[in-house]
């Protein structure tokens, strides 16, 4: 017999259903997620951390979870984005308790109380969907039936990607003879997968740490979690880099960064993008194409400084995502080209920063 447990958003909105996963109340803010597939990648992306996810595909945990084998040379995990679950929360509509896949290892019920993630099975996810979407952005806390209450968290006021950077400079070595920085801010593993597979040696550091000084041939900043506008030492440190003349690149929350070094603003959406099938197409072209996304701010391209331009635009709501400069030599992207879970069509980002590194 399952607990009860009911969410309460931060406007007084209260959803009850029954709890699986970790049995502890959690606050966070609440986001919705379309995607149909993935939630092993969406649980294990550093950018969820802290927050209260939504599934809006009423079916999960069919598939239950792959092993945790990690790569021998590399250290990384095989089939997920990290070494752990990072929301507080998970909601869905219908937990499916009997799983079947040929790399399952275990439920996903199994994997979130190893790592603390309560969840809320029996919810309307429709309606709490439409609920975020016509409000905005809201806190909410599930809380389990005898239990304790909690306050709500703001984690907007919390330096999320201090949380989940690495805490010290790791070398993955390549063989094309490029070296690379790449500032962890909650990176995905397949971001990482992708640039070794094209064979750069990379130099992965702390979101706060002083890459300045290093000897490298380019920048990657990776994606991550909560309010950019936190990680100051960061953009001064891009800031500082960009006068270099080497190749930036960046994701998602790198592009953000990217953003705020050169002095442009980053808002908060109503309600972000985190799905993998939004349509965005290429400035001056009429190339688009559909992308796996995952955040809650964005730039204001109106406040883009000379030499600087949107890379892409995004073709539901017109917001920005991505950057680059007139020299061809820095750019950024809002979505997610190393797509894991999603589609692959713009993994020609990686390859256009390779080719930088070696021309």
């Amino acid at each position: 017999m399952r607990k009860k447990g009911v969410l309460i958003l931060s406007d007084g909105t209260r959803y009850e259903g029954e709890v699986f996963g970790a049995e502890k109340p959690v606050s966070g803010e609440v986001v919705f997620s379309t995607a149909m597939t993935g939630y092993t990648e969406s649980l294990t992306d550093p950018s969820f951390e802290g927050q209260i996810l939504v599934s809006t595909y009423p079916l999960v945990g069919n598939y239950g979870l792959p092993t945790l084998e990690k790569d021998e040379e590399t250290g990384l995990t095989v089939f997920h984005e990290s070494h752990k679950m990072h929301p507080e929360g998970f909601i869905v509509h219908d937990y499916c308790e009997g799983y079947s896949h040929w790399n399952a290892t275990e439920s996903l019920e199994e994997g979130m109380k190893r790592d603390g993630v309560t969840g809320l099975t029996g919810i309307d996810t429709r309606a709490l969907t439409q609920k975020l979407r016509d409000h905005g952005p809201l806190m909410g806390k599930i809380l389990i039936e005898d239990g304790d209450d909690i306050d709500f968290v703001n984690t907007d006021e919390i330096n999320l990607v201090a949380r989940v950077s690495t805490k010290e400079v790791i070398t993955y070595k390549g063989t094309l003879g490029k070296e690379i920085v790449l500032v962890d801010c909650g990176v995905k593993e397949n971001i990482l997968r992708n640039l070794l597979k094209r064979g750069l040696t990379v130099h992965r550091v702390p979101w706060d740490y002083d890459f300045t000084t290093m000897t490298f041939d380019g920048i990657f900043i990776s994606n991550g979690p909560g309010n950019p506008n936190l990680c100051i030492p960061t953009i001064e440190h891009i800031r500082k880099v960009m006068t270099m003349g080497k190749p930036i690149a960046g994701i998602c929350m790198g592009n953000q960064l990217i953003g705020r070094a050169i002095g442009a603003d980053v808002v908060k959406m109503k309600y972000g993008h985190r799905s993998h099938n939004q349509a965005v197409r290429m400035v001056g072209t009429d190339r688009c194409f559909v992308t796996s996304q995952n955040h809650g701010f964005a730039i204001d391209p109106d406040t883009l400084p000379e030499g600087w331009k949107p890379y892409f635009i995004n073709l539901n709501d017109g917001s920005n995502e991505g950057l680059i400069h007139e020299s061809g030599q820095m750019f950024s992207v809002q979505f997610h080209p190393e797509a894991c879970s999603g589609p692959t069509d713009t993994q020609f980002f990686f390859d256009d920063f390779v080719a930088l590194l070696t021309k």
